[in-house]
């Protein structure tokens, strides 16, 4: 019996146009209850060969996959669906072996290195479709079977706005923020994948507070000041809440960050809407009761696990800030000169809704190695 291992060396998170590493082993063991019946032909084990790939699987709940964007499919192995999706992107197969043995008791080790496009479609999970990457690594043992095992990994989109043959001049127009070395001998080379970090970095670092007047119909209800409008996964988003100004009583405030998804339709129709927009859940959420505040604050968590905006063929997807104001006419709080005072048992209120986009980039995946600890080995016995 063979026993085969896999795990990435280089972690289970990349950004398109990075590289990842996967290490391969195949040891040829035996069953405890089978050692004393093992026969001489049992100390060598045969494979004909193993191959090692990566898939990219696009499903969709409404069934609506272009089967002109899946056509071709056609790779070395033969990769059936399994539930998973349609392959929408794969990379070469790569030979690891041909006609390997493996004496008992021996373990044969195999390094796979594959390069993602910068291209490459980033790993989601959303309400309409659904984005997968998978390392397949499939052999056959002489006279068997071909035996597959597939790796899941997660890819992260550097950025929606950002063209590859644009890069250089970004870079060079860009201030960069980062400290550098006076003793260093030189630049390096900038690679599309670093100059593409640092844009992102400058894109990210920059403060710029705005400031928004929320009002209504009836009157103010208060300024809100955002320090910035681009963030990275992980960061908290900050703001002010500045009731002093306003001229409607707020009770309480709550503040969302909502996905939005938008599906793209390629059917040229001048009857069917050509976009479609479906939001998923909230995935972060801030509450708070402002009743007899004048200043408050915004503090809200960025979650490590959430896709950050790309844009694709298929489906676009950006993010926004969701609030809504409890609202009251009434006055509700007492004067200071008022001794005998009772709250009031029922209060008229109405509730105002406003939405604020929000730019969501990509962090280092070193950064969501730290929170999330995946199970990146994976093992299979080929009898």
């Amino acid at each position: 019996m063979i026993e085969l291992s896999a795990k990435l060396t280089t972690g289970s998170v990349y950004l398109a146009g990075e590289a990842l590493e996967c290490r391969i082993s195949f040891c040829h063991t035996t069953q405890p209850e089978h050692r004393k019946s093992q026969s001489h032909s049992d100390i060598l084990e045969n494979l004909a060969w193993a191959s090692a790939q990566i898939h990219c699987f696009f499903s969709t709940s409404k069934n609506t996959t272009d089967k002109n964007v899946i056509a071709e499919k056609t790779t070395a192995l033969e990769v059936t669906s399994c539930d998973i999706g349609d392959v929408v992107f794969h990379t070469k197969p790569k030979i690891l072996f041909c006609d390997l043995t493996i004496p008992l008791g021996e373990t044969k080790f195999f390094l796979y290195r594959e390069t993602l496009p910068l291209e490459a479609p980033p790993s989601y999970r959303g309400t309409a479709v659904k984005y997968s990457y998978k390392i397949t690594i499939a052999t056959q043992k002489v006279g068997s079977h071909i035996k597959m095992v597939r790796l899941p990994f997660r890819v992260l989109p550097i950025s929606p706005v950002m063209n590859l043959q644009d890069l250089p001049a970004l870079c060079e127009t860009t201030d960069i923020l980062q400290p550098t070395s006076p003793f260093s001998e030189g630049r390096k080379v900038e690679t599309h994948l670093t100059m593409a970090l640092q844009v992102l970095q400058n894109l990210t670092a920059r403060r710029s507070p705005n400031s928004y007047m929320i009002t209504n119909g009836r009157g103010k209800v208060g300024r809100f000041c955002l320090f910035k409008s681009a963030y990275r996964l992980g960061e908290d988003i900050v703001g002010t809440f500045d009731f002093s100004v306003g001229t409607i009583t707020c009770m309480q405030v709550s503040v969302s960050l909502q996905p939005e998804e938008v599906l793209k339709s390629k059917t040229p129709s001048k009857n069917v809407n050509k976009e479609s927009c479906s939001r998923s859940m909230t995935v972060a959420r801030y509450h708070e009761v402002t009743l007899g505040l004048t200043h408050s604050q915004l503090i809200l968590p960025i979650p490590l696990h959430i896709t950050p905006a790309f844009e694709i063929d298929e489906v676009s997807l950006n993010w926004r800030l969701h609030f809504e104001f409890v609202l009251s006419q009434d006055k509700l709080l007492p004067n200071p000169e008022d001794k005998d005072w009772n709250a009031p048992l029922n209060v008229p209120i109405e509730t105002m809704v406003w939405n604020l986009p929000v730019k969501i980039y990509t962090t280092l995946p070193k950064q969501i190695a730290q929170q999330f600890h995946g199970n990146d080995n994976y093992t299979m016995f080929i009898k």
